[in-house]
């Protein structure tokens, strides 16, 4: 998915009438070993345990040279029109409005990523906390391995890893079951 679709009602709040907190599961994809070349954002939000609007979209980073298209396979080419970190960044706190929490896998990657291009635009940092779903994964599921493969295959969770939208999607589907497990945070 390469555009970005977002649905925020008017009531959307951070924790429902089923106790369930609202989040918002994301994942970055970069263009080198930089935090501020994110070419890749995809976000899920959750709301009382379903997802209720995804958003995502490819960003031109601050450099066209990309060290890492071996992983996720964006290149310059694929993001010289895209829009930059700081134009994107208003349909991003659309999405996240209200919630209680982020979340991501390995989430101490995605939140150094989302500092960074914070930083280099001059925007202020959302003040949310981040739920790792590796952490939550290892609280709940007795596995060999956490990475995300390993979780989605556990739980039946289609993946293309690597892939901004199905990593955010995957990550949110995580939490849920984990929450339904009785993880709690």
């Amino acid at each position: 998915m390469k555009g970005q679709e977002a649905r925020i009602g008017p009531d959307a709040g951070a924790r429902s009438s089923s106790g369930y907190a609202s989040f918002v599961a994301m994942d970055f994809e970069t263009a080198d070993a930089y935090r501020d070349s994110a070419c890749q954002v995809a976000m899920v939000r959750v709301e009382d345990g379903e997802i209720v609007a995804r958003f995502s979209s490819l960003l031109r980073p601050p450099r066209r040279h990309f060290t890492t298209s071996w992983v996720h396979g964006i290149t310059w080419d694929d993001v010289r029109d895209a829009p930059t970190f700081e134009e994107a960044w208003p349909r991003m706190q659309a999405i996240v409005a209200g919630v209680e929490n982020l979340a991501a896998h390995n989430a101490s990657f995605d939140r150094s990523v989302l500092r960074a291009c914070c930083e280099a635009a001059d925007l202020a940092l959302p003040t949310l906390d981040f739920i790792c779903t590796v952490q939550a994964s290892r609280r709940t599921w007795g596995l060999p391995r956490h990475r995300l493969p390993d979780v989605c295959n556990f739980l039946g969770i289609p993946l293309r890893h690597h892939d901004a939208v199905s990593d955010a999607e995957a990550c949110a589907r995580i939490l849920i079951e984990a929450r339904k497990a009785g993880y709690e945070r």
